[in-house]
């Protein structure tokens, strides 16, 4: 009895285990039959005529019944499906030849091996029910926001517990440069990818992808989390610099400001989470041309030219503007293409000096046209000029005359300039000379 009764234990333990770990009843059920019918076949040779009932619901109660036919004494060639007669009858006087015997098995008579079997066999089902539940858990709350206390930091990566219990690892890869972990402390990282290298699960936690930012900008922009405003695409230099771009979808509101908040309060926060790296804001559009513009803010193009196969766009400018084009360590023109999704290459122009930008034409050209024009990315004179007429139709939606008489206002104030340069040489005989000389 001493025996049964610690099998007994063994089952309400595991049914207690089972509300702790959220492994489901009827999971709970099919785990320990299993585990039994593991233990009985090892013992027997064969499970099949065992029939395991468990009943979890009061005390965890098992049973264990078998079926055998029949047979004379003399007659049994195997003990795991045929019974003697005078067996059978010892326990059911009214059986007879070739019936089939059902009786209950005392499983503790197998002795203490046969226990210890079950738990063997029952921890490692167990343990195996729990990865895979693990596994299929964070797998589809990978890009989630979470909080989680430091257990332990090493020199390549850091422990971290959430509230449930679950083990998390963050690598030093993916922290902040000028991350500093204390064990107790909470911090907030998002859940970038989950490992199941030989069927054992990790958890890997971010705090250097753009999605960290992204759940970020959720939980500090009301109008993000209701879905007035999306973010279309983010990019990062952890600890540096950060670039968003956002859109709004009622005309009411203006994403970058509703990002930024008053006076920066909404974008404050966020910058001291990611230790200080500043985060540039700019509106999305669909216009390729006019988003590789913002997105090299507050650096200004003369042009831009695009190769949509290769996805590669070659930006010409003025001299000053490429340093703020490139920037420290090259981080302003890596976000961009980041950003934009195009290999960026920034130009020195050496006609820019001698460029003119489309605002100094409001006298000629109406502002309705050259906000078109701005737009769409060209925002001087010779940007346009560079660019075949067909290409501007195709962009704009200028009608042909309009866009003929903005040629001709445009090439005739270059056209001006040539002359005014090939008098003032004529006017220098004294150059001449030397030329000839």
């Amino acid at each position: 009895m001493a025996k049964k009764k610690e099998s007994t234990s063994l089952i309400e333990a595991l049914s207690e285990f089972k509300e702790l770990k959220n492994i489901d009843k009827n999971t709970m059920i099919q785990v320990l039959e299993d585990s039994f019918r593991n233990v009985l076949s090892k013992m027997f040779g064969s499970d099949d005529t065992f029939s395991v009932i468990i009943n979890l619901e009061k005390k965890g109660d098992f049973e264990i019944w078998r079926t055998r036919r029949v047979v004379a004494d003399e007659e049994v060639t195997d003990t795991v499906r045929q019974v003697a007669l005078s067996e059978a009858q010892s326990i059911d006087p009214d059986v007879a030849l070739g019936e089939d015997f059902v009786d209950a098995v005392d499983f503790s008579a197998f002795g203490r091996r046969a226990v210890i079997n079950l738990r063997q066999a029952l921890a490692s089902k167990i343990l195996e029910l729990q990865k895979d539940n693990f596994y299929h858990n964070f797998i589809g709350r990978v890009g989630e926001l979470v909080s989680a206390e430091v257990y332990q930091v090493w020199k390549r990566e850091a422990l971290l517990i959430d509230d449930e219990g679950n083990e998390m690892l963050m690598p030093k890869s993916e922290q902040i440069p000028g991350d500093f972990f204390r064990k107790g402390e909470t911090i907030r990282a998002v859940i970038a990818r989950v490992e199941n290298e030989n069927s054992n699960p990790k958890v890997i936690l971010s705090r250097v992808s753009p999605e960290f930012l992204k759940r970020l900008l959720e939980l500090n922009v009301p109008e993000i989390a209701d879905g007035l405003i999306t973010i279309r695409a983010a990019a990062r230099v952890p600890g540096e610099r950060a670039k968003i771009a956002v859109e709004s979808y009622d005309d009411r509101i203006d994403p970058v400001g509703a990002c930024v908040g008053v006076n920066g309060s909404r974008i404050r926060s966020i910058v001291r989470e990611l230790k200080g790296e500043n985060i540039d804001v700019t509106t999305y559009t669909t216009n390729t041309l006019l988003f590789i513009q913002r997105a090299l803010s507050p650096a200004k193009a003369v042009a831009i030219t695009l190769d949509e196969e290769t996805k590669q766009a070659e930006v010409y400018m003025r001299p000053d503007q490429v340093p703020l084009a490139i920037g420290k360590n090259a981080a302003n023109l890596k976000l961009a293409s980041l950003l934009t999704g195009y290999r960026i290459e920034v130009f020195r122009d050496g006609d820019a000096e001698e460029d003119i930008y489309l605002d100094e034409f409001d006298d000629e050209i109406e502002g309705w046209i050259i906000t078109q024009l701005k737009d769409r990315g060209y925002t001087t004179a010779k940007s346009i000029l560079r660019t075949s007429r067909e290409e501007l139709l195709r962009v704009t939606d200028l009608e042909e005359d309009t866009l003929d008489n903005v040629l001709a206002v445009l090439e005739a104030e270059f056209a001006d300039e040539e002359e005014e340069d090939e008098e003032g040489y004529e006017n220098t005989p004294a150059e001449s000379a030397e030329d000839n000389q």
